[in-house]
């Protein structure tokens, strides 16, 4: 099946990521006010990095729009297709700061553990899973996820993807957890599920920052 990202132009594009902007709100703001309420790490830090998310994406909506409103301009010789690159590299380097610090506050949380309502943070995640399945479901238009990267070149639109699919991620992780915690006791492998979502969302971040930097220097 064709990848229909493949298919969609700079301006569906920009309405897509309006409307996962406005959901992203939406969710970033359930996650942060239940996570401090529940006392889940990572519930907590799936808000917290969802946040950082409406930042990107906006970064990523607005490098849409001047990329639009610029393209006739005199000023862009080679025209504006670097716009977007360059809104992909920001947005991975936010990317990377934000599995950074879910990472150190995880290994503290691992360290110095409290306690967790685990009844209300399972819901706020479930709810979070729905979230981000109903994003990722309006930026690519199905979910075969492991051929998204392999003809898109742009980096800008893929940047907000991995950010968005971080999230996803991240809260099939917390559920996980939390089930566990909740009828094991464990309460340490909520902390652990942030390391691991943390890790690997370094290392999607590296990929968008090596990627957007060769094309930035214009390096072969």
């Amino acid at each position: 099946m064709e990848n229909t990202d493949k298919i969609l132009t700079s301006v569906q594009k920009e309405r897509k990521m309006l409307l996962v902007i406005i959901f992203t709100i939406f969710a970033m703001a359930v996650e942060i006010f239940f996570g401090y309420i529940t006392k889940s790490m990572s519930l907590l830090a799936e808000g917290v990095h969802m946040s950082v998310h409406v930042l990107t994406l906006g970064l990523t909506y607005i490098a849409y729009i001047a990329a639009r409103k610029l393209k006739d301009s005199i000023h862009f010789k080679n025209g504006t297709g670097k716009i977007g690159v360059l809104a992909g590299y920001t947005s991975a380097i936010f990317l990377a700061l934000t599995g950074l610090g879910i990472f150190i506050e995880s290994v503290k949380r691992f360290i110095t553990p409290e306690d967790i309502q685990f009844n209300e943070a399972i819901y706020v995640a479930i709810f979070a899973l729905v979230i981000n399945y109903i994003c990722i479901s309006i930026m690519e238009g199905n979910l075969k996820l492991h051929n998204h990267d392999k003809n898109d070149k742009d980096y800008n639109y893929k940047a907000a993807y991995y950010h968005i699919l971080s999230d996803l991620l991240v809260s099939i992780l917390t559920i996980f957890a939390l089930v566990i915690g909740k009828f094991t006791g464990f309460i340490h492998l909520d902390a652990l599920t942030g390391v691991f979502g943390a890790v690997l969302i370094f290392v999607w971040s590296v990929k968008l920052i090596r990627n957007t930097v060769k094309i930035l220097i214009d390096m072969n």
